[in-house]
């Protein structure tokens, strides 16, 4: 059985048999020891999805899932300087450094389901930009926004959405500046971005409302927000898309 709404940046929650294999479009799916699994669709996810599953005996199974379509904003900008457009070539490895610690950090398989003790927003402020938006730069397509900016003052704490374990900490990434991941088991994933200061450190465990730093304007920013993420394996997801999303107490 699943849970969630199966659409592009969505997520769902299942339940297994014991002993049963997963795999996602061929991709596998992290199971823990009592069956639960989470599946993730990116933004531009197929109408389909195939989900199956390997019983102990060898036994398969398969499932269509119907992943539901989404509209996104699109914003067109010309006139623009080319470097703020297109990075100059002397700062291509930095950037491809950051990528690759971010994947890393995503290749985390941890057979846990900390999400379970549901998610708060992360900071108080106002929302400013949303998940799968896009800009054409001169002309130029740009990546798809891959999260929530949320506008605070400069200081503002701000908490880690759900129980987990902190996956990465990085001082000083080009695009999102200071930055935080934290895994919360089964391949999901938050990420917060732009912060002023960082309070944890890699491979801590921290809960529900625990403070992780604070709100400020690091990387490429134009001015002080959070960036926060969300992602299942390699999937960007729409954070307004998890499966339970509370109010800051």
């Amino acid at each position: 059985m699943l849970e969630g709404a199966a659409e592009q940046g969505g997520l769902v929650v299942g339940h297994a048999a014991p002993g049963e294999r997963l795999y996602l479009d061929g991709t596998e799916v992290p199971v823990d020891a009592a069956g639960r699994f989470v599946l993730g669709f990116g933004r531009n996810a197929a109408a389909r999805a195939e989900l199956t599953s390997v019983a102990g005996d060898g036994g398969q199974s398969v499932v269509t899932i119907a992943v539901a379509p989404r509209e996104w904003r699109v914003q067109r900008i010309d006139g623009l300087p080319q470097d703020k457009v297109t990075p100059p070539p002397a700062l291509m490895a930095r950037i491809k450094a950051d990528a690759q610690a971010a994947e890393n950090a995503r290749k985390s398989r941890r057979r846990a389901a900390d999400f379970l003790s549901g998610f708060v927003f992360p900071v108080n402020g106002v929302v400013s930009g949303v998940f799968g938006s896009q800009r054409v730069l001169n002309g130029a397509p740009k990546a798809p926004h891959s999260g929530l900016d949320i506008a605070a003052a400069t200081g503002t704490p701000v908490v880690a959405a759900a129980d987990g374990v902190v996956s990465l900490v990085h001082p000083d990434m080009f695009y999102t500046g200071r930055t935080v991941m934290i895994d919360h088991g089964l391949g999901l994933q938050t990420v917060y971005a732009h912060l002023s200061r960082i309070d944890v450190k890699p491979g801590q465990r921290v809960k529900r409302g625990e403070a992780i730093g604070a709100v400020g304007a690091s990387g490429r920013a134009t001015g002080p927000h959070l960036h926060w993420g969300a992602s299942w394996l390699d999937r960007r997801l729409d954070p307004m898309r998890l499966p339970v999303v509370l109010p800051v107490k």
